[in-house]
């Protein structure tokens, strides 16, 4: 997912995006863990959009809290 695309979304919808990948991370690395994970990439991609969306919440936290 871009940046632009979750810069549209509110703060609440960022927070479940965040548990959705958080969650999908956890079924990436049973599957990982199991060798049934058929695109090795797609749980580096998931992390990656893990990332983007925490440094979103935490760019939003610090402008609220400045002003």
């Amino acid at each position: 997912m871009e940046a632009k695309q979750l810069r549209e979304l509110s703060d609440d919808d960022l927070a479940q995006k965040r548990n959705a990948l958080r969650e999908q991370i956890g079924h990436l690395n049973l599957k990982r863990a199991t060798n049934r994970l058929e695109n090795p990439m797609s749980l580096k991609a998931t992390k990656r959009d893990l990332a983007r969306v925490e440094t979103l919440l935490r760019e939003k936290a610090l402008r609220s809290k400045k002003g």
